[in-house]
């Protein structure tokens, strides 16, 4: 299967009219006036199997016993990065606010294990499944995503995005849009959207 440069990703995502303009408040909090909505790109299980594949290509090792991935987003193309990767797949999810492993999904002691979420921004979600990863015993080694937005993070394993988007965010009071009394949307998980 043939590689995806940066461009190619970048236009996928247009194309599949994943690339949004206006006011949003992120799952982390932050606000912004452009919006990835991977969960666009991820209807086409082709080019969800492509970018997967592309993924995989730019890890420096391809040696996972697990991927694991954050519910809702990384759901989708977690599992299509681990089939890429012939690994086993788990992916956790809030319970009362909460990050956990659930539906007796497990990570054995000693597992290396590769994170994967659909878009970074500070990377709250993934730095919680790292945690579960490393209170089970597991050795979490990298995390890969479609989409890094740029800015610190909030894990300490290192990123292998397949584009980074470089996108302002601001914290809600300093946003402007807000000040000019904009109204926001919040399409992430976490939050219902509009």
């Amino acid at each position: 299967m043939a590689s995806m440069s940066e461009a190619e990703v970048l236009c996928a995502l247009k194309e599949a009219d994943a690339v949004l303009s206006g006011h949003f408040q992120l799952t982390s909090g932050r606000h912004s006036d452009t919006y990835v909505q991977c969960a666009r790109v991820l209807e086409d299980p082709a080019l969800t199997t492509r970018l997967a594949a592309a993924m995989v290509e730019r890890l420096p090792s391809k040696q996972f016993d697990v991927v694991a991935a954050p519910a809702i987003g990384g759901i989708i193309i977690g599992f299509a990065v681990a089939q890429a990767l012939g690994a086993r797949f788990v992916f956790s999810e809030r319970e009362s606010g909460v990050m956990r492993f659930r539906r007796a999904f497990f990570v054995p002691e000693g597992a290396r294990v590769l994170v994967v979420e659909d878009v970074v921004t500070t990377g709250g979600s993934v730095a919680e499944v790292v945690d579960l990863v490393r209170q089970a015993g597991g050795d979490p080694v990298a995390v890969t995503s479609i989409i890094d937005r740029g800015g610190p993070k909030a894990f300490d394993i290192p990123l292998y995005p397949l584009l980074r988007l470089e996108v302002e965010s601001w914290e809600p009071a300093t946003c402007g849009q807000c000040a000019s009394g904009e109204a926001i949307t919040s399409p992430g998980s976490r939050r219902s959207g509009k």
